[in-house]
Order: structure tokens, then sequence, then C-alpha cells
């Protein structure tokens, strides 16, 4: 089976005052947690959509869910994690509760807060992750990226012709990923910045996948409006 996993257990924190975490504020006519459901639902291939959310939001996320007639058999809402890979693993147990997880099953894990992937974003996701381990989609950096060790001196200028910036989705073996996952130690787990990380950490392939410049994800105020003008069509893409 191939499943979506959708990361909405943060709490916003660099949008400022708002009264609710980012993925349930309003872009446009919906909250933005809507507008990225609302891909996986529109794609024939996913089988099953698992939303983390905190779960102090779970009774809410289920209500604009219901608001938007997306209260379908094939959409479920768990508790999110401490961080994404906590709430990729709960996601992960709430498969294993319900489902039989089979050595050829999938999960596309993505941020709630990027409502602008595109059905070839997903589809391409699907199609390397049925025969690759691990997916990242990717796109090239257009900066220089500097790396600074103390945060005052530069350390070193990568050739930017390597460096690539990481969006989401990324798609994965469920066994694989909870393999990996249940070796590293709590050491490891505490320097994670994202799933393919763990790949990476214990010599796996992670295969690329082309990302879009607009797959922005939705962090700030000024992403926020951003995002606004995108749906609306006063900012070209």
């Amino acid at each position: 089976m191939i499943y979506a996993g959708i990361l909405a257990g943060g709490k916003g924190t660099r949008m400022g005052n708002v009264p609710m975490p980012k993925q349930f504020l309003q872009l446009h006519d919906k909250p933005i947690l809507i507008h990225t459901i609302e891909k996986f639902i529109l794609h024939n291939r996913i089988d099953q959509i698992i939303i983390a959310t905190p779960k102090e939001w779970i009774n809410h996320t289920n209500d604009i869910l219901n608001k938007y007639d997306l209260n379908l058999p094939k959409v479920w809402v768990t508790e999110g994690g401490t961080d994404r890979n906590g709430s990729i693993m709960n996601i992960i147990s709430l498969i294993e509760g319900i489902f039989e997880i089979h050595d050829a099953d999938i999960i596309i894990t993505h941020d709630a807060v990027r409502p602008f992937l595109t059905h070839r974003i997903i589809e391409q996701n699907i199609e390397e992750g049925l025969v690759n381990d691990a997916v990242d989609t990717v796109i090239a950096a257009i900066d220089t990226i500097i790396t600074s060790e103390d945060g005052d001196f530069v350390s070193s200028i990568p050739v930017r012709d390597f460096m690539y910036q990481g969006q989401t989705p990324q798609t994965f073996n469920i066994k694989k990923l909870k393999v990996l996952y249940n070796s590293l130690s709590d050491q490891e787990k505490n320097i994670l910045t994202d799933a393919c990380k763990i790949f990476v950490m214990k010599g796996q392939k992670v295969k690329l996948v082309r990302g879009e410049t607009f797959n922005i994800k939705v962090t700030t105020p000024y992403d926020l409006n951003v995002s606004n003008a995108i749906l609306t069509g006063s900012l070209v893409r």
C-alpha cells in the first residue's frame, strides 16, 4: 500500500503572535492544512492518509476535516510526536495498528505547511519510492552556501553545483525506515533534522526527486503573504 503521512505536529513559533499553529491558519479560502491534504486526496494512487497533529489540536483537526468534507474513510488523525521523526513513527504505529505492513509498503511524508506540491512531485516520489528505500525532494541551490562553525566567521564555501535545498515530500520503505530509526542511539536521534538523514547516517542511498521553487514552506508571516499572492494570482509562479 501507499500511505501519505502529513506532518502537522508543529506549533509554529516563528509565525509570531497567532492564535493557533500555522497549519491551521487561513490561506485564502481555507486552512493551510486543508490545501495540503487535498493534493493527496486528488492523487488516486494514495491508499491512506494519516495526519499527525498536536494532541490538543486533534479535535480541531477533525472539525475542519468535517467542515471541508474531507472526513473520508481513507483519512486518519493521530497524535504528533515531540519532533518530526517522532510524528512519523506515530503515524507508522497507527498503520501497524490498523493495517498489516508489507515489505513493499511505502510512506510519503510531507510538511502540512507546504501546500503547493504538485501531482508530478507526488507521482515521482511514488515511482522512486517503490524501487528505492528512501527518496528526498530537492531543488538546486541558487545562492552561494556559506558554512560557519561559530556563527561569526566563514568556515567554508562549498561548491554550489553540488548543493541542493531540501523540501518535502520524503518517501520511505516503511519497514526499512522503522528498522533504521530503531537502530539509532538517543544521541543520534537528537541531531536529526529530517528522516532522510537517518538513511545517510546509516550509509544508505537516498534518491533525489526534483522539487519546485514554489513548493514553499509557510513558516513566517512573509511566507503566508507570498502564499496568498500565489493563490490569488497576484504573484507569478
